[in-house]
Parts: structure tokens; sequence; C-alpha cells
């Protein structure tokens, strides 16, 4: 949500010639395809990012500043998007798994395989783990799904739901290959089975991170993650990505705390919701977790999970504001 002058006070100064602004803020309902998946719980301005309890102020880093390429992003949205719809097993899914893996070469990648039991029948999945490795005991997650809805019209492409976080992660991948990590470990996660094949319930959905959680559980992983970062819807021409309750609050804190640093802090938490999205999980585990999601995407959320989710609603300015806001949160937690 964004704070906008209000039609009635912009003709009363216009009329008056006096200096007086009035603006007035027009909350967003989710749409009701949405429902399922976010229960908007307050609308009310969020707080001002603040100094974070364990973070030094400005603190020295070894690695450079952010520059991701938000042109970069672009170009691997478009090929993404190219192969088509991309819901688990479809052949434009095995293509985007191929290509993804086709980009990481060089790269220690870990493929979670399994077969998910859904409402709508047994549909392969695969959670691919890019793995580049730092100097500190730790690791940092960043993740988000690649697939789209099943089933949707062949026309549905998931330029940004899907298509832009699968984009950024790849962008991300670029930015870590070959260099030698000062800080934490970095996992790039792209996760599969996000999307519900029936109807969104909390067995219908996030197949991927309920499979990957409740391993990395079991053989330990888990508790090596300092934080995982989600990102979700987050090519928005239109950038408001809002304060989710179900995330980490100090963890959402160092992301304020980024974004301010770069001077992008008006694109971050102007609005509080509730997300249901991969990041529950790993959250039930005890991992720390933030979700970046805009989920007011085109007025009413109107494009989500429609044909109308397409490159046209996207901006390389959003891929690049969104890519180097995490890369300064891994910065400040590599710091802490």
């Amino acid at each position: 949500m964004k704070s906008r002058l209000c039609p009635f006070s912009a003709l009363i100064f216009a009329m008056l010639l006096i200096t007086l602004s009035v603006s007035c803020s027009h909350p967003q309902q989710a749409s009701s395809e949405a429902v399922a998946k976010v229960e908007p719980t307050e609308t009310a301005r969020g707080p001002a990012p603040t100094q974070s309890a364990g973070i030094p102020a400005n603190p020295a880093i070894n690695d450079s500043q952010p520059d991701i390429d938000g042109n970069h992003v672009m170009q691997y949205v478009k090929e993404v998007v190219a192969f088509g719809p991309r819901p688990p097993g479809s052949s434009g899914h095995a293509k985007l798994e191929q290509y993804i893996l086709s980009k990481l070469t060089g790269v220690d990648v870990e493929q979670d395989k399994f077969t998910a039991q859904t409402p709508a029948g047994t549909f392969p999945i695969n959670n691919i783990i890019a793995k580049f490795p730092g100097k500190k005991d730790g690791i940092i997650v960043v993740a988000g799904h690649y697939d789209t809805n099943y089933p949707l019209p062949k026309t549905y492409v998931g330029a940004n739901d899907g298509g832009s976080t699968t984009a950024l992660l790849l962008a991300l991948a670029d930015h870590f290959r070959g260099k030698q990590l000062n800080g934490y470990s970095v996992w790039l996660v792209w996760t599969d089975g996000e999307e519900a094949f029936v109807k969104w319930t909390d067995t219908d959905s996030l197949y991927g991170t309920r499979q990957l959680a409740q391993k990395w559980q079991q053989d330990g992983t888990a508790k090596k993650v300092k934080a995982l970062i989600l990102v979700d819807m987050i090519g928005d021409a239109d950038l408001d990505i809002q304060r989710d309750t179900n995330s980490t609050p100090w963890l959402t804190d160092v992301v304020s705390q980024a974004a301010t640093d770069l001077g992008y802090q008006s694109h971050f938490f102007q609005q509080t919701i509730a997300i249901e999205d991969d990041h529950i999980p790993f959250a039930k585990i005890g991992v720390p977790v933030v979700d970046l999601i805009d989920f007011d995407y085109g007025y009413n959320n109107v494009f989500h999970h429609t044909p109308e989710d397409t490159i046209d609603k996207l901006s390389p300015q959003s891929l690049a504001i969104t890519g180097n806001v995490v890369l300064r949160t891994i910065q400040l937690l590599d710091a802490r």
C-alpha cells in the first residue's frame, strides 16, 4: 500500500492555491483467489526502520557493494517464461529444470527429488540447491519457487509468480560463482511444488519445502541455517514488499536496515499482512525466516494467477532492488 494524494484534496489545493497537501491511504484487499494464501491483518503503515539489536551500524564489509543488474535478471525472466506454463509433471517444467541446471555449471548442486501425493494425483517434485561455501560456520539460504500453477490456461506464463524468483536466483548464482565468501555459506534453493494443485490448504501446497524442511531437520542441516530469505513475486513494476507477520521479527528488521542502507526503504514494509508461503515449513522447525513478497500485483492483486501475469508488468529496477537488498541483508548477517 502506498500513500496517495486524495483527489478531493488535490482539487481544493488547485482552487485555493494554498500550500495545503493532504494524503490518504487506500487499503487494498487480497483477491478471492488469494484468500487461502494471505489474510490481511493490518493495513496501517509499518514502523519506521530502526537499528536492529546485534547489528553494527555501517559494519565493515569485505564484500563488494551489491550490484545486481536488473536487465540481466529480466533477460533470465524472458528465457524462463519462454517455456510457457511450468507446473510439475509438464514438459515446460522439465525443460526449466534442465535450464536451471545448465546455468549452474561448476557449482556444487544437489537435487532433492521425490514424488508428491496430491489431490490431482502423483507428481515428480525437485528442489534444486546450489551451494556456495563461506569461511564462517553456518548457512544463509535464499529460496524461491520455480513452478507455476496446475492447471492453468496455456497462455499463462507466470512472469512474476515463479518467473521473477527463478531469474533472480540465477542472477545471484552468477554473483556468487567463483568467489570465496568471507561470511556464511550461501545456498540458493529453487523450490518446487509451491502452488496448490486443486485448492490451497495446509496439505495441498508447499510440497517441496515441506519435504525439504523435514529432511533438513532430520539430517541436522536446519541447525546450521542462520537465516532463510524467501523471495516471491518481486518483479512488479510498482514494487511494494509487505511486512509479513509469519516472518521472524529480528530478521525482518535486518532486511529493513538493508533496504534503508541502500535507499530503498520506500519499497519495503509499508503494509503488514500474514503470508502463507514457502518459508512456513522452515519456521515451524525453528529456522529464522523472512518472506520478501509483493502481494499487491496490479490493483486489488488482479494479475495474480491469471494470464495477465506477463513480462510487461515487470521492471528491471524492481528486480535489481530486491536482489541488492538480499545481498545487503547477507552482508549484515555476516557481520553479526
